[in-house]
């Protein structure tokens, strides 16, 4: 095989799923640590029973999911609120400003080391078209490389949503499956960080890290939120 049939076979695999995968991380993340450690922390209360660990942890699920998701809507809205109001401003500064905004597309090739007569046909060209004008504005000024998702807002809601409630549930579940508290609370730590370190090897394998080392860090993090959250309820006790 040469060299020219090698390249045409060469295919790169990207991983495209990014946001969603980072809000996954977020709200899943958050759900097997937060609500870990409040049901480790009341574990250490002496009047604490399993149906208050579970009562609590649910009422925390509940608000925790509604506030990260919430967060998470609101961040992407106003990620999409302000490409739109960059959008509109470029286009009115293409119409009212087209010098200055020749200037500013000439610049981007000048930080390239293009002389001079090598950027006037090319900002020519890009100028004949305003639309292809303000996309490239939008994207080397700017730095979007694409249209915000108008579905962005609302999908990642419901997903830093329902990944925190899947992971308030995995800490949540032995409360719920066995009455002694000593005793839910080892199987509970069990459970979480077999699920933490599970999470961050997943983690670790999508995002291109060390599966290990993600799995490791993630399990680290919440053993040791729960475990402060435990010796700080049985101190106050």
């Amino acid at each position: 095989m040469d060299v020219a049939q090698a390249h045409h076979h060469h295919t790169e695999k990207h991983f495209g799923a990014t946001e969603t995968v980072r809000d996954v991380v977020i709200g899943m993340s958050d759900g097997l640590t937060v609500p870990f450690a409040l049901a480790a922390g009341l574990t250490g209360v002496a009047a604490a029973t399993t149906k208050l660990v579970v009562v609590a942890g649910l009422a925390e699920i509940a608000a925790g999911s509604i506030a990260m998701g919430l967060g998470g809507y609101l961040a992407a809205k106003t990620d999409c609120d302000h490409y739109a109001s960059e959008l509109a401003r470029e286009m009115r500064e293409t119409i009212e400003l087209p010098d200055k905004e020749r200037d500013e597309v000439a610049d981007v090739f000048r930080g390239y080391g293009m002389t001079e007569e090598q950027i006037q046909p090319v900002v020519n060209a890009i100028a004949s078209d305003q639309k292809q004008w303000v996309d490239f504005m939008m994207r080397f000024e700017l730095g979007y490389s694409e249209a915000p998702d108008p579905l962005r807002a609302r999908n990642s809601a419901a997903t830093i949503a329902g990944s925190y409630i899947v992971g308030g549930l995995v800490p949540l579940s032995a409360y719920m499956f066995i009455t002694d508290l000593q005793q839910a609370l080892l199987v509970s730590v069990a459970v979480t960080l077999l699920a933490l370190f599970v999470f961050g090897y997943v983690k670790g394998k999508l995002t291109g890290i060390s599966p290990l080392l993600g799995a490791l860090r993630t399990a680290l993090i919440g053993g040791l939120a729960s475990a402060a959250a435990f010796g700080l309820a049985r101190w106050i006790s």
